[in-house]
């Protein structure tokens, strides 16, 4: 029996805020991994994903669409590059989290959306309502007064958010559904991943054979944790309106923030808190604005 829309609509927004809190916890995760270098760390979590990857589509019957992914040269371009642009978004989160550097990470997450109206301005050539001209104008001068005022370009919020923006546009040309395009990714990167690996327990620097047993059973485990919100997020954005999703999306920065402020007691500035109020400024408009444009849309 299928599922009627409103429940279907229920589970889907579960499930996506399931997945957006899952990404807002995971420096938990990755701080019990400190003593493991961020490369190591993705290198770990690119063989397991994939591994789980596999699992899922046999039970699932996808590897024929997957074997047609693989036989597309459009396909393994696109997916290449989004692979790529994904593997440097962990690699800089990761390597932030474990060099307390949650607050930024939090910003680079909360600038995406914005970062996604920039991209659909000067990339698509979309026009852009005067709000969102000006939600973009807030979150610059959030940028700039960190700059000014902390004294350094947070580099580590604007390279998440711009590799995740551009993700985020590449998969959204991309023909492939998610669990296609995940696995063909993580296909694409395995043999550099495994090559890596495997250099480093040549070498005597990897950390499996050294850590404790939960470290160990952690690290295994890297690709399951961070392949599961991706399945949750696939399943709950065919079920839910996209503003919707929109909102929801702020649950992990917002998580990331308060980890970064109340749990591992990062310096919070008066300048950084100036900067988050521009750029917190900025998406209160894009999302009052989204809204509204969806209302409009929306036949009553």
């Amino acid at each position: 029996m299928s599922e009627g829309p409103t429940r279907a609509a229920g589970r889907g927004a579960l499930a996506a805020a399931g997945c957006y809190l899952a990404w807002g916890l995971f420096p938990i995760y990755w701080k019990q991994l400190g003593q493991v270098g961020a490369t190591e760390l993705i290198a770990h979590r690119h063989v397991w994903s994939l591994g789980f990857v596999l699992i899922v589509m046999a039970a699932g019957g996808g590897f024929s669409d997957l074997a047609a992914a693989v036989r597309s040269r459009t396909a393994l371009q696109w997916h290449a590059l989004s692979g790529v642009l994904l593997t440097v978004n962990w690699l800089v989160y990761v390597w932030g989290v474990n060099h307390g550097r949650v607050l930024e990470t939090s910003l680079g997450y909360f600038l995406v959306p914005l970062i996604n109206v920039a991209l659909g301005r000067f990339v698509l050539h979309e026009r852009l309502r005067p709000v969102q001209w000006a939600a973009i104008g807030l979150a610059v001068a959030g940028v700039v007064l960190l700059l000014v005022g902390v004294g350094r370009l947070p580099w580590i919020a604007l390279t998440l958010a711009v590799t995740f923006g551009a993700y985020g546009l590449l998969r959204k040309k991309s023909p492939l559904g998610p669990l296609v395009g995940l696995g063909l990714e993580t296909l694409l990167l395995f043999p550099f991943a495994l090559a890596f690996l495997v250099w480093q327990q040549s070498t005597g620097q990897a950390a499996l054979g050294r850590l404790g047993a939960k470290e160990h059973v952690m690290l295994v485990s890297a690709g399951v944790v961070t392949a599961i919100p991706l399945l949750l997020f696939a399943y709950g954005a065919r079920r839910i309106r996209l503003a919707t999703l929109g909102l929801l999306q702020y649950i992990a920065p917002t998580v990331q923030f308060v980890l970064g402020v109340w749990v591992y007691h990062e310096p919070f500035s008066r300048e950084r808190a100036a900067a988050f109020v521009f750029i917190w400024t900025g998406l209160a408009l894009y999302t009052a604005d989204n809204l509204r444009s969806q209302r409009r849309l929306t036949p009553a």
